[in-house]
C-alpha cells in the first residue's frame, strides 16, 4: 500500500460505526443518521495518521420555513448559528483543535471541520460527533413562531416526541 492509499482499516471503521454509508466518491462516507447532508472524506496523513474532512450542509432559516423571514432575522440567525457552531470544544473523544469554516451558499450553510487521528475508530467517532453537533446546534437555534418545512419540521417533531417520552 502506498502513502497516498487509504488503509482498509479506515473503511472497516466507517462500516462498523453504523452511521455511515460509502458515497459515490472514493474515500467519502455520508452520514445516514442526520436530516442534513453530512459527509466525511478520509485520506492518509503523515505517520500512519488519517485526516478526516467533515462537511455538513444545513439550510438557512428562510429555506426551512413556510413563512417569510425578514432579512434582519435571517442575518441575525445565521450569525448566531455560526458563533455557536464554531464553539465545538468537548464534543470529540480525541484531543483536537478546531478552526471550522462556515460559509453561506445558495439557501444553505456549509460547515467544515478537519481532524487527524492515528486511531481510525476514534476519528470516525469524532467525525460523527461533529455532524451530530452541527445538527443539534441548528435545532437549538430554531426560532419559535414560524411554520417549518422538512427536514426541520421532522427534527422538531422527533425532539418533541422524545421530550414527551422522557428519553434521550
Amino acid at each position: 500500500m502506498s502513502e497516498t492509499e487509504l488503509p482498509s482499516r479506515v473503511g472497516r471503521a466507517f462500516a462498523d460505526h453504523g452511521s455511515f454509508e460509502p458515497a459515490d466518491e472514493e474515500d467519502v462516507w455520508t452520514s445516514e443518521t442526520t436530516a442534513f447532508d453530512g459527509r466525511v472524506r478520509a485520506e492518509p496523513a503523515a505517520d500512519g495518521r488519517v485526516r478526516f474532512a467533515v462537511t455538513v450542509r444545513v439550510p438557512t432559516l428562510s429555506a426551512t420555513t413556510a413563512d417569510e423571514v425578514a432579512d434582519v432575522v435571517e442575518e441575525g440567525w445565521t450569525e448566531t448559528f455560526e458563533l455557536r457552531v464554531v464553539d465545538v470544544g468537548g464534543v470529540t473523544r480525541g484531543q483536537h483543535e478546531f478552526d471550522p469554516d462556515v460559509a453561506v451558499e445558495d439557501g444553505g450553510i456549509v460547515v467544515e471541520f478537519e481532524l487527524t487521528d492515528i486511531n481510525e475508530r476514534r476519528g470516525v467517532d469524532d467525525a460523527g460527533a461533529l455532524i451530530d453537533f452541527v445538527e443539534g446546534t441548528y435545532v437549538q437555534g430554531v426560532i419559535p413562531g414560524y411554520e417549518y418545512t422538512d427536514p426541520v419540521a421532522g427534527l422538531l417533531s422527533a425532539a418533541r416526541q422524545q421530550g414527551n417520552d422522557g428519553g434521550f
